[in-house]
């Protein structure tokens, strides 16, 4: 199923090459104003343009087609899509039997009997994260100023120099290949005692929800693996006040699975972007044999650069489904 969520429910529809995508979000609260020129800011985050993203260029312009009435929201659900236009579908012709390597080719030939749509990686493209930037543009709406959001990128292809970044993906660019990286998202503001022991845990949702987006293969928080070196007296955080102010932040802003008013850190490894001019060895159902492929299509150079908006929207959305279920 394409759902998550609880009291905060969305379900993302759509393929890569279809003629639309979006999100549907069950729980919104009525009275919130928005219009489509309010996703206009987290959409560019995402769009393709700068050095190392890919060349297709979208319009990315969201419609409103149900859940507005007169600027404000409604309660009902609300539906949000976008149009899909610069599209080449026959860079994808050859791959219906020649799958690429570390793709779903295969995989959603096997899930779906061989009657997926297979342009563009179909409904399992990083193009179907639009509408996880839609439904956060929501999500933070909904969660108010008080919880606010900074989002980076952390490394690039093992380098952790911001400076060096746009060198190191001329470079990999050249070389016809990729780099993946790592991108932090730091949540202040949030109320403590979010979330639930076990299995409902403030760590559970976020990382369910960041394992669904495209190329993330790794998620941690705050030391994270990091805390696998430390002696628990390096580790722990003491307490300074009544309020729950810690003197470091090891925890992530999460203890027992609950909020703890500290800043929430999260970070998401992502891997290098799949899709590489490099020539690769990879089967071909056709001939029955391994053979050379060259991928055709306009690919990232490194698909974290675009995925740090969509890591803040996941964080924003799980968050509010935690928040209502708190309220409820």
């Amino acid at each position: 199923m394409n759902q998550f969520g609880t009291n905060f429910r969305l379900a993302v529809w759509g393929e890569s090459h279809g003629p639309q995508i979006g999100v549907t979000i069950d729980g919104v609260s009525p009275g919130i104003p928005l219009s489509e020129a309010d996703f206009a800011e987290d959409l560019a985050r995402r769009r393709s343009g700068a050095p190392g993203t890919t060349p297709r260029r979208e319009a990315d312009a969201p419609q409103i087609v149900s859940g507005v009435y007169e600027g404000y929201t409604t309660g009902a659900p609300l539906t949000v899509e976008f149009t899909n236009a610069d599209t080449r579908s026959q860079d994808y012709a050859a791959l219906k039997t020649h799958y690429r390597p570390s793709h779903a080719d295969l995989t959603a030939v096997r899930k779906f009997g061989g009657f997926n749509d297979p342009r563009g990686g179909g409904h399992f493209s990083g193009r179907i994260t639009l509408g996880l930037v839609a439904a956060g543009v929501v999500a933070k709406k909904m969660l108010g100023e008080r919880v606010r959001f900074s989002t980076q990128i952390v490394e690039i292809g093992g380098c952790t120099d911001p400076a060096r970044f746009d060198d190191l993906l001329r470079e990999t660019a050249a070389a016809k290949d990729s780099v993946g990286g790592i991108v932090e998202c730091r949540a202040e503001g949030v109320m403590p005692a979010l979330g639930e022991p076990f299995f409902d845990s403030t760590e559970s949702l976020i990382a369910h929800l960041l394992f669904s987006v495209p190329a993330v293969k790794g998620v941690e928080f705050g030391s994270g693996f990091a805390a696998a070196r430390m002696r628990g007296s390096e580790h722990n955080d003491p307490i300074v006040d009544a309020s729950g102010l810690t003197e470091t932040n090891h925890a992530g802003g999460i203890v027992g699975g609950l909020t703890n008013g500290n800043p929430l850190v999260v970070r998401a490894a992502v891997k290098p972007t799949a899709s590489i001019a490099h020539e690769q060895m990879t089967y071909n159902l056709a001939t029955d044999r391994m053979e050379p492929l060259e991928i055709r299509g306009r690919h990232d150079v490194c698909i974290a650069l675009r995925a740090a908006v969509v890591v803040e929207a996941a964080v924003a959305i799980a968050l509010e489904d935690l928040l209502l279920r708190c309220r409820a």
